[in-house]
C-alpha cells in the first residue's frame, strides 16, 4: 500500500503549514502566516473537489500523527493546443514541500509520482514547475528539463 494520499478538506491547516515551510526555505527569514486564517476556506473547498483542476498529495508523518510529513499540490490549466499538446492541458506543479524531520525519505518523490499519474489520466500534454537549487535533481531525475522561456509576473 502506498504512503501517498490524497488531501482531503480536513488537512487543509497541514497543507498551509507545509507551504509555509516551502516559502520560508526560500526566503532569508519566515515568513508571514497571517494569510493562513483568510486562506483556510478556500482551500478546504478546493480540497472537496475530488473531480476538480486541483490535487494535492501527503504523506503522513510516521512519528507524528495529524501530522503531515510531505506534501505536492498540482492545477490544470487549458490554453489553446498547439503541436505536442493539441488538447492544450498543461499541469502546473507547486508547494513541493518535506517537513524539516521528514526529509530524505522519498516522500516529495513518492508524492510528485503520484500528481504525475493524476495529470497524465486528465490527458495533460506537458507540465510546468518552478525548482530551487536543491530540487532541481529529484526533478530532473524524474525527467524534467530546464526551460529556456522567460516568464514575467505582474501583481493585480
Amino acid at each position: 500500500m502506498s504512503l501517498v494520499r490524497r488531501a482531503l478538506p480536513e488537512d487543509a491547516a497541514e497543507v498551509l503549514r507545509l507551504r509555509q515551510v516551502m516559502i520560508d526555505s526560500m526566503a532569508s527569514a519566515p515568513g508571514a502566516t497571517d494569510w493562513h486564517a483568510e486562506s483556510l476556506p478556500t482551500l478546504r473547498y478546493r480540497l472537496s473537489e475530488p473531480d476538480g483542476n486541483f490535487a494535492a498529495f501527503v504523506v503522513d508523518h510516521p512519528e507524528r500523527p495529524g501530522t503531515l510529513a510531505a506534501l505536492v499540490v498540482g492545477t490544470l490549466e487549458y490554453r489553446i493546443g498547439r503541436a505536442g499538446n493539441p488538447h492544450g492541458v498543461i499541469g502546473y506543479v507547486f508547494s513541493v514541500a518535506t517537513d524539516p524531520d521528514a526529509r530524505r525519505r522519498g516522500y516529495a518523490r513518492a508524492c510528485m509520482a503520484e500528481l504525475l499519474d493524476w495529470f497524465r489520466a486528465r490527458g495533460v500534454g506537458y507540465v510546468m514547475l518552478t525548482a530551487s537549487a536543491d530540487a532541481e535533481p529529484l526533478y530532473a531525475s524524474l525527467g524534467f528539463t530546464r526551460d529556456p522561456d522567460p516568464s514575467m509576473r505582474l501583481h493585480l
